[in-house]
This record gives C-alpha cells, structure tokens and sequence, in this order.
C-alpha cells in the first residue's frame, strides 16, 4: 500500500528497513553504559581510531554529497576534485595546531578552549554560532535527503523527516557518541560498498566497460580536474578570479580556509576525533582520513562519470527535469532490486545525520555549565546526564522543523554551504586569534564575530542579486580575517589570562 507510487520494490524497502533497525540496536546495545556525561559525549575516550576515522568521514559525507557530487561530475566535470588539495592541507594544519590544544585542556567541548583562553563570553558566543550553523545547515542536508527518499518511496516528505529524525534521537539519546561512532561506521560502509557498486552496474551498462565509461567520459570533457584561468592581466582576470571557484588556486585557497573551518572549529565533526585515548592517536585518525575521504570522492565522481557514459550511450533513456537529481533519478529507474535498497539506504543512513549528539554536547557543556555556575546553581553529573538526553530530543524537533521548512522552496541544495559561509570566519577567526597570539578578549572577540558574519550576510545577498561580482565560497575567507584583525587590533597589548 505505502509502495504503490514508488521507484523502489518491498524487497529493497527491506533492505533499508534492515539498517535502521540496525542503527537502533546499536544505540540499545550501548545504552547501559551511559552512565556519566564523559560517558555520552566522549565515550570515555577509548574509541578505537579507526572507527573515529571512518565516523569522522560519514558526518563529513552528507546525503548532498552522495547526491550532488555525482550531478556535477555529470553535469560538468571533476574540478571538485581540486578543492581537496586545499581539505588535505587543512587537516595537517589542524593536526598539528589545533588538537594538540584541545587535549591539553582535556575539552569535552571544542569551545571550552576558547573559555580558557578568552572567558566564558567567547564560549557562549561560538557555541550560539555552531548552533546556527550546524542547525540551518544540517536542516538542509535533511531536507534533501528526504526529498530523494521521498521520491524513491513516493511518500511525502513529512512521514520520511519525522522518520529520519526519529530514529535519530533513539540510538543517540540511548547509545550517546558510542552509539554515533558506531552507526557511523555502519553508514560509511554502506555508501562505500554502494558507490562501488554503482560504478560496477554503471560499467556493465557501457559498451568496453570501465575503459569504454572513462572514455565516453573523457571524449565529453567529463573528466577535467585542473582549471587553470584566465592569464594574469588579461580582460576580466579579477571579476573571474572572485566570481569562479573552479580556479585551480581559488580552490585550493577556498578549500583550505573552508575545511580548516568546519573540521576545526565545529563540534560535529572534532568530537569525533576527541574520542579517541590521546592526543596523539587524534592526530593519527585525523590523517587516516585523508586517504578515506579522497576514496569516497573518487568514488562518486566516478559515479557522476558514469552516469554521463550511460546517458551518453543509451539516448532513449528518461533524464530527470533536473540535472541535480540524475543519481537518484538512475537508482529508480535504472537499477535492479537490492542494488536500489542498497543506494536508497546509503542516501537515507547519510542523510541520517548526527548533530544530535554535537549539539548536546555543546549546549550542556558551554551554556548550561557556564551559566549554572556562574549564578551558582549546582547541576550533578546526574542531572546533566538527563539533561543532555532532553536536548538530544529538543534539537531533533527542531532539526525536523527546519527541514521540513526547507523543503517548501526550491533551488537550497547550495544553501548549506552558503550558510558555513556566513558564520564559519566568525568561528575560525577567533579560534586562530587563540591558538596563534596571546592577544583577544572576550568583548572584542564576540564584536568581530558578530561584525564579521553580518558583513559576510550583506556580501551574500549582493553576490545572489548579481550586484557584487564574488563568489559565496570567498566568505569564510574574508570573515576569518575580519574577525582575527577586528579583536587583535582592538585588545590591545597581549594578553596573559583569560578575561
């Protein structure tokens, strides 16, 4: 009956059915050992790396990028490919830089660093900006997700939000970050092994197979990685150096600043890496996954390659209306039973996302905590504990909310990295005023940040209305140094102690 309108056969409904069931048993299985909020957060930090590794990868790999690397290695070419130079470069920086400092003051939180070098003040104001950024952005990775699945199942999209969420909040509010760590892991393995499945299918549909789709590839201008640019000097360089991401230094540049960003200062993504027994063991899983995350995107780009070959070479085929929506389009169409339920579930276990746990964390730890001693309230352990699961259900429903907002406009797939953009200077300036001066306080720090992300709000909307000839990726870029020279310059002499 629930089947009637979809792409998808009850064996392959079955197959995803199997999984999620999977991720709730991973949360009951570890919801004994909750015991304490180090616990829930951290899991007592005897994670093994490897399976921080490959936790690290699925929350850095959305449902989008399942769904959108494919569409533009399709639609274009493997010019992404470039902006990975720059994430490598970035995760030695913050290898080396950052962890180092988050262990040594045994943070629970990434934002208690900033409360030991600035003040509470700073910790709260990071906190508010991870909470916007992590929210917005996590809603819209939600929303298109569910909007595949949605498609895939001919369901409405409300039903499958409230499932996504849902079964969210069980394994994280039973399991805490083991459970996340974990299921985790269960989602890399699925997206891997279904990428590389889609490109054996892929191969098998194209006449001389794996050789004959990167030819088709290759002959459609489908496998180009390096856009070098107009010459310095020549008509229009500027406009097209600010307005072009693809440019092979722009990438880069845009790459490092965006990855040092949301791999070092969200809590998302480094709980991930503070799970683990020692600094050093974090610095290792953080590298381990360079080479995992550049297999992953080979991976779907050479599914968006294969995409083009199949297309390419089979010209009666149905196309979808919008080119962005050609892999989920293909798996319904195109592909077998238990194929389609493996690549439907590796969008829906992606699109599952787990900011939940990030975001109880976070609120616990640096605003509850702060705030109650500072008006002197006494919170045990034990009460944090309950709170930090309350929160976990607090943030689903909004989570769900926004998503399901989301999904009544069209044309926001890029809205996600748009709003990193916004808010991510904010967070790495100040992160960097810490870690490389000893200058910053916590007044100057929380104007910078707020100067920064509404300038960098303004320099959207002019670049969206066409009215200002720069690209949405610059804004990290420009709001980081804003950010960092606004508090170096107004606090003055360096500092020695927090303010």
């Amino acid at each position: 009956m629930f089947l009637s309108d979809a792409l998808v056969s009850g064996a392959d409904f079955g197959v995803l059915a199997v999984l999620l069931v999977g991720m709730v048993g991973v949360g009951f299985y570890f919801r004994r050992r909750q015991t304490s909020t180090h616990e829930f957060f951290l899991g007592g930090r005897t994670v093994p790396g490897w399976a921080a590794a490959l936790s690290f990868v699925a929350t850095e790999v959305s449902a989008v990028t399942i769904i959108s690397v494919p569409a533009t290695a399709y639609r274009e070419n493997w010019e992404y490919l470039q902006f990975f130079v720059g994430s490598a470069a970035a995760r030695i920086v913050i290898a080396t830089l950052f962890i180092p400092a988050f262990y040594k003051f045994n943070c629970t939180s990434i934002y208690q660093f900033l409360a030991t070098r600035f003040g509470w003040g700073t910790q709260v104001a990071a906190s508010f900006f991870f909470f916007v950024t992590r929210l917005l952005g996590s809603g819209v990775r939600l929303m298109a997700a569910c909007l595949a699945v949605s498609v895939l199942l001919g369901w409405d999209i409300l039903p499958v939000i409230l499932i996504f969420v849902g079964v969210g909040i069980v394994y994280m509010g039973w399991g805490g970050i083991r459970a996340v760590v974990w299921t985790n892991v269960l989602q890399a393995v699925v997206f891997i092994g279904g990428g590389i499945a889609a490109i054996v299918f892929l191969a098998g549909r194209v006449e001389g197979g794996l050789g004959g789709l990167f030819s088709l590839a290759h002959q459609g201008g489908r496998l180009a990685v390096f856009d070098g640019g107009p010459l310095a000097g020549s008509p229009g360089f500027w406009r097209t150096f600010f307005q072009n991401p693809n440019i092979f230094w722009v990438a880069v540049l845009n790459g490092f600043f965006g990855s040092m960003a949301a791999f070092g200062t969200d809590q998302d993504l480094m709980q991930r890496l503070l799970t683990v027994e020692t600094r050093r063991e974090s610095q290792r899983t953080l590298m381990a996954t360079l080479g995992i995350s550049l297999g992953v995107l080979l991976i779907y780009l050479t599914v968006g390659a294969g995409l083009y070959a199949f297309y390419a070479s089979h010209p009666g085929a149905i196309l979808p209306a919008k080119p962005d929506a050609v892999f989920p389009h293909f798996i319904g169409h195109e592909m077998p039973t238990f194929l389609k339920g493996v690549l439907l579930s590796a969008i829906v276990l992606a699109g599952i996302d787990s900011p939940l746990a990030s975001l109880s964390t976070s609120f616990v730890t640096d605003v509850v905590s702060p705030i109650s001693g500072r008006i002197k309230m006494v919170l045990d352990d034990r009460r944090l504990l309950t709170l930090s699961r309350w929160c976990v259900v607090g943030f689903g429903v909004v989570l769900a909310l926004l998503a399901w907002g989301f999904s009544r406009f069209d044309n926001i797939l890029w809205l996600a990295f748009k709003i990193g953009g916004v808010t991510f200077g904010s967070l790495l300036g100040v992160f960097l005023l810490g870690l490389l001066t000893r200058r910053g306080r916590s007044p100057f720090n929380v104007f910078a940040m707020v100067v920064s992300a509404v300038v960098n709000t303004a320099l959207l909307v002019l670049s969206e209305k066409g009215l200002l000839p720069m690209g949405w990726s610059w804004l990290v870029i420009g709001g980081t140094l804003l950010t960092f020279g606004i508090s170096y310059i107004l606090s003055g002499p360096e500092e020695t102690h927090a303010q």
